[in-house]
């Protein structure tokens, strides 16, 4: 039997959590117009992570709540969603980072 690699599966993304749908779309709209994600994350996120720049670093499936990892997963490496993601948490704007 042959050993898995330990990245295969791994996403690693970065999200905004914010409570309000126009809040999400609100950022969504200023990254798209080159604001910097990390820094809106900083300032926005209700998330821990908002330290870090919205940050979770690597998870597989089954880590994360089924809605934001299926939009996580969706995603190209360095893409964002362009349609908030709405989880029991609140609503999140995902940045795939690798």
């Amino acid at each position: 039997m042959g050993k898995k690699t330990s990245n295969k599966g791994k996403v690693r993304a970065s999200h905004i959590l914010v409570e309000k749908h126009s809040q999400a779309l609100d950022l969504i709209r200023r990254i798209q117009e080159g604001e910097d994600f990390g820094a809106l994350a900083r300032e926005h996120s209700s998330c821990s992570s908002a330290k870090k720049g919205g940050d979770l670093g690597f998870f597989t499936r089954g880590q994360m709540v089924k809605e934001f990892e299926r939009a996580a997963y969706g995603l190209s490496v360095g893409a964002i969603t362009t349609d908030p993601v709405k989880t029991q948490f609140g609503y999140h704007v995902i940045k795939r980072t690798g």
